[in-house]
């Protein structure tokens, strides 16, 4: 008999060709098979989605195409995770296609059958190499009282679990032994540890090895990230999608990983915008982790105890799968679900050990000597810390040596030639670098328009930073005797395969006193020795233009301020030290008191008055151009266009303006914003306006057009 399968191949939502395209199939294929088909003159990997025995209306036999190769080896995608993707793509308004692939590895999109079977081979020996030994006897250290008590309450919980732990209060444990609880319920149970950047998976996959390894082989923790080469990838997903990887330790893209005996998720640092894709589909890793927990359990409580795998042999409690979203800062949204009943809300407020949170200085700039760099004070503190073998932490979100190179005699600056940025003075390779497009130059011996020799930095950056500290604390001496030493750990110093891993141990090994650092040493981390944490330009978000600037900034000061004091022997002396020409501010108020849900009700009753989320829901269309003219032309033609649709009432559309970096590689960047009282209503007036979207392209003002996209639940406007 002929089938007629439904597969789903890569191909945007811009391109006019169908989210499901038919084939010919001479055996029946099951829905989530994977195959490799014929798409115009490529052959592609697709999916199949249904299977049907009659050819689609209007389709001609010899229009047909065969399915060219079914991957056999790999079992069907579940239900589920279709069920995830289908919604994924519906509700950030992108094609089927272009979520599906996208959330298979690289690797796996370019395998024949023959390729395919090898790796699973090599995958099964190294499986069987790997098998679990005899059972090793707990080591862990017995959970504190908080501990024991939001462990109880997960067993019972029967909603999403926002677990608010001050930094230090060991949410991590909590994480391990939930997890434990989770694998030895059920022997096909699987967790899925979710973590905001690459940079803090080493710290965590070590201790998720160092637990389950010696219990479970040495394949039971895969970790799946950006960071790793393609088969890697494919390994880590292979592992995953066969059961043999029980704990999956990923990125925000590990939210599609394949894993049939999912039982509970961990969104570790659930608060970070990194969770929030900013390409592709902008979909939120977060959001989709909690709503794929729903999935799971809702598809367990269908299957009945007799089924396979039955809610009796999930974690303790009516969930199935559980959700966790942990974090010392919660965002907005998490806490306001809390505060409705949706989420159970678990406080932990005490640090391991009974050590205390640092306490908050703040350096009134307008006080200190003009030009200071760092207050003699903060100088100070940190020789004292030195001297008594401990470490410091200076952050600073701005990594090169300075923003901008300037000529003082005729007002040139770095202006990067593509972008609407300047370059940044970097001046260790003695480059000009656009962080935006990439573009890089020599710094020029003089000015290129009037050839004045005395061209200079203006502003600071991390490499500026860590020369001045360099040369400011000649002087300092360690307990024995040594010289200080000042380390930079940045997006540059990071960029070399292993170079984390390096900077992270000779920080824990005590090798390095001072270190110098973007937001990506702010979070997460256990530093053991750090008893001061400076931030040295906290006031360039106090004043700005988005509404999510404030949040940000506490939850970075919070989150950096936690780096200090973690063991408890120096948790007394720890201290954060911020400076600012605006200490009378009400954020550093709370922040004084490490007091969060004083900051967050203050900032959601400012946000209801306004309508802003989470008390009113948003949506950017976003327009890249040849002109900025071109793109503002599309997005208010697709405005006025959207004049008859139904539900058009239900939002308002405001008129469209450029981004704040206004161009990027040449090309002009244009958003619109989208509002609405309510998440249905602006669903129902996106998928109404995604036609009225591909037809304004035509448009004869909107000529030059490159691309658009539709930004659901934007993170920065």
């Amino acid at each position: 008999m002929t089938h007629w399968p439904s597969i789903v191949v890569a191909t945007p939502a811009h391109s006019g060709v169908g989210a499901l395209l038919s084939y010919r199939s001479e055996s029946a294929l099951a829905p989530g098979t994977l195959v490799r088909v014929p798409l115009g003159a490529r052959e592609v990997l697709g999916i199949v989605w249904a299977d049907e025995t009659a050819p689609p209306e209007g389709l001609a036999p010899e229009q047909a195409r065969d399915v060219a190769a079914v991957l056999d080896g790999l079992a069907p995608l579940n239900g589920r995770w279709r069920q995830l993707v289908q919604f994924a793509a519906r509700y950030y308004q992108r094609s089927l296609g272009e979520v599906a692939l996208a959330a298979l590895p690289p690797t796996l999109r370019d395998l024949d059958n023959t390729q395919l079977a090898r790796r699973l081979k090599r995958q099964a020996k190294a499986a069987a190499i790997g098998a679990a030994p005899a059972s090793a006897a707990d080591t862990a250290p017995p959970p504190s009282d908080e501990q024991a008590a939001a462990l109880a309450a997960l067993a019972g919980a029967d909603r999403p679990a926002l677990l608010f732990g001050a930094t230090g209060s060991g949410k991590t444990e909590v994480y391990l032994r939930a997890t434990e609880r989770a694998l030895a319920a059920d022997p096909a149970a699987q967790v899925l540890v979710m973590v905001p950047e690459i940079n803090l998976t080493p710290q965590l996959e070590a201790r998720f090895r160092a637990r389950f390894e010696p219990r479970h082989g040495e394949g039971v923790v895969v970790a799946m990230h950006s960071g790793m080469t393609p088969p890697q990838r494919l390994a880590a997903w292979l592992a995953a999608h066969s059961g043999s990887a029980r704990i999956v330790l990923g990125t925000r893209l590990a939210v599609f990983a394949s894993l049939p005996g999912l039982r509970l998720i961990v969104v570790d640092e659930e608060h970070d915008p990194s969770y929030k894709s900013q390409d592709g589909a902008r979909y939120s890793a977060r959001d989709l982790a909690v709503y794929r927990a729903k999935l799971e359990s809702e598809a367990l409580a269908a299957a009945g105890p007799d089924a396979e795998t039955s809610p009796a042999s999930a974690p303790a409690g009516a969930a199935g799968c559980q959700v966790v979203l942990g974090s010392a800062t919660p965002s907005l949204e998490s806490w306001h679900a809390a505060e409705q009943g949706r989420y159970l809300r678990l406080a932990m407020p005490a640090r391991i050990g009974g050590g205390a949170l640092p306490r908050l200085r703040l350096v009134d700039m307008n006080h200190q000597p003009k030009g200071a760099t760092l207050a003699p004070p903060l100088l100070a503190a940190m020789q004292e810390r030195i001297a008594r073998g401990e470490q410091c932490l200076v952050l600073l979100n701005r990594r090169g040596y300075a923003p901008v190179l300037a000529c003082d005699a005729c007002a040139w600056k770095s202006q990067c030639p593509h972008c609407s940025a300047f370059r940044v003075f970097h001046k260790l390779d003695r480059t000009l670098r656009c962080h935006h497009c990439g573009f890089t130059s020599r710094v020029p011996r003089a000015c290129p328009d009037c050839g004045n020799l005395d061209i200079a930095p203006i502003g600071r950056g991390t490499e500026q930073i860590e020369e001045q500290l360099a040369g400011l604390l000649v002087d300092a001496r360690r307990p024995d005797g040594g010289p200080a030493r000042v380390a930079r750990m940045d997006a540059d110093t990071t960029r070399l395969k292993g170079s984390l891993e390096a900077q992270l141990a000779a920080l824990h090994s005590g090798e390095v006193d001072v270190l110098v650092g973007t937001q990506m040493i702010a979070k997460g981390h256990d530093f053991r020795r750090i008893t001061l944490v400076a931030s040295l330009n906290a006031d360039a978000a106090l004043f700005a233009s988005d509404y999510r600037a404030p949040e940000r900034l506490f939850a970075l000061l919070m989150q950096a301020g936690g780096r200090a004091g973690r063991d408890a022997r120096h948790s007394g002396v720890s201290e954060m030290w911020v400076q600012t020409w605006h200490p009378e501010h009400p954020l550093f108020a709370a922040l004084k008191t490490h007091d969060y849900p004083a900051f967050a009700a203050e900032q959601l009753a400012e946000r209801e008055m306004a309508g802003m989320p989470p008390h009113g829901y948003q949506a950017l269309l976003r327009a890249d151009a040849r002109t900025q003219a071109a793109a503002q032309a599309f997005l208010n033609g697709a405005a006025q266009q959207a004049a008859g649709l139904p539900h058009r009432d239900d939002v308002t559309l405001y008129p469209a303006v450029p981004l704040t970096i206004q161009r990027v590689a040449n090309v002009e960047r244009a958003q619109l914003l989208v509002e609405a009282a309510s998440r249905a209503a602006l669903q129902r007036f996106l998928s109404a306006w995604q036609p009225v979207l591909l037809a304004c392209r035509t448009l004869p003002e909107a000529r030059g057009l490159v691309r658009f996209a539709v930004d659901v639940d934007p993170l920065a406007i």
